[in-house]
């Protein structure tokens, strides 16, 4: 990991995330190239709920949080009902809850994007998925799902 300083923020570079303190615009540097990303604010709240899980769970719970607020600038985000949420205009979108062996990330609306890999849940519009291991996120689907998640 490599650390970036601009501009008073704090972050951190590594294979699969990036880690950020403050929000606002963050400078990755990846094999000798500079990228500019826009990052939103995580809640503190949601940082403590990820630091309270098992390693593995916080390693699992660390990539889907800062996949989401990258994925979704503009959402808000806090703990809700007792678990990390992100909200487009008041609604919520996704969010993500410690379960009995397992992470499991849910879409409000997910079951309207048709996809493979989600799971209906209750039953209304909702779908999950449920992970034991960081090798089971795969962040091309997540990112695809999160784009779906704010069109619907």
């Amino acid at each position: 990991m490599a650390a970036v300083q601009e501009k008073g923020l704090n972050c951190v570079t590594a294979v699969y995330q990036s880690r950020w303190r403050g929000g606002a615009t963050c400078e990755r540097r990846a094999a000798g190239m500079a990228i500019r990303t826009k990052t939103s604010r995580m809640h503190k709240d949601i940082q403590n709920y990820n630091d309270k899980q098992s390693p593995g769970e916080k390693s699992i719970c660390d990539l889907l949080s800062t996949t989401i607020s990258a994925s979704l600038p503009e959402a808000e985000n806090k703990i809700w009902h007792a678990h990390p949420v992100w909200f487009l205009n008041g609604n919520p979108i996704v969010g993500y809850s410690k379960l009995k062996g397992c992470i499991r990330l849910l879409f409000w609306s997910g079951q309207s994007f048709e996809e493979p890999g989600l799971s209906n849940e209750g039953k209304f519009k909702a779908a999950e998925v449920r992970y034991i291991s960081i090798e089971q996120v795969d962040t091309k689907d997540l990112k695809r799902w999160l784009k779906k998640a704010r069109t619907i």
